[in-house]
């Protein structure tokens, strides 16, 4: 089965004043909530299990939900209204929610993008992850191989490098940024049990790039849109009226 997680526990700061009386994955972009088109589009790809992460105004996710009925597609709730668990930390809590034997595809709701969501996870049942990335301009990369394997992270502004591997030739690695669009095995989701409750997606992934299949799926065609301040409300707007252009 085809099984996703959306991350909509975040506070949703950069879109103050909104998120101030709702949570980030309830704001509207034309006449849907964030959480509406996300939960769509996923419907329209054939997924039947979707869990949602909550902790800013968890009942108003939790009503949404209760109300809204995707024929031949279940949404679970991870509640995570006691604290914060970041994305890593997330997905080790929600983990129960989810088909042991399938993958799971990992997006945050608050990204929109013209990518095919079954094809991405499709694509990953062969490794143990799949993160999908473009080439465009960001302060944060991740860095792969030849073959396209993870090795590390950088941030350009810094200088600052995270890599398992001792004497990582950066000159030779592909420079990519991550859409926030993922795929994960449950083999590799199983490996997060020993892990702290708290923690980041991609230091999870850092640590295991060199014991694990983790994966680039480079889309040159990407468009994509994060949703994350209030000035990009407008200009989601535009963006979904070119999506529908290009499909």
């Amino acid at each position: 089965m085809r099984q996703a997680m959306l991350f909509a526990a975040g506070l949703g700061t950069r879109l103050r004043p909104l998120t101030d009386n709702m949570p980030k994955a309830l704001v509207r972009v034309g006449e849907k909530p964030l959480l509406q088109l996300m939960l769509e589009k996923l419907h329209r790809s054939g997924f039947e299990h979707v869990v949602v992460n909550v902790h800013h105004f968890p009942d108003q996710i939790i009503d949404f939900i209760n109300n809204h009925v995707y024929e031949g597609m279940t949404v679970s709730v991870s509640d995570e209204r006691e604290a914060l668990l970041e994305t890593g930390g997330g997905l080790r809590k929600a983990a129960p929610l989810f088909d042991g034997s399938s993958h799971v595809l990992i997006h945050n709701v608050d990204i929109l993008s013209n990518a095919d969501l079954v094809d991405c996870y499709d694509k990953a049942l062969e490794h143990d992850a799949l993160l999908v990335v473009s080439q465009r301009e960001t302060s944060r990369y991740l860095l792969f191989d030849d073959d396209m394997r993870l090795v590390g992270w950088t941030n350009v502004k810094t200088g600052e490098v995270k890599t398992p591997y001792d004497n990582l030739d950066m000159a030779r690695c592909k420079r990519l940024a991550f859409s926030g669009i993922h795929v994960m095995s449950p083999e590799l989701m199983d490996r997060m049990k020993t892990w702290q409750d708290r923690f980041g997606i991609i230091d999870f992934y850092l640590d295991q790039c060199d014991k694990a299949d983790i994966r680039a799926l480079a889309l040159p065609d990407l468009h994509l849109l994060d949703v994350g301040k209030i000035d990009s409300l407008a200009e989601a707007q535009r963006f979904l009226k070119d999506l529908s252009r290009l499909s």
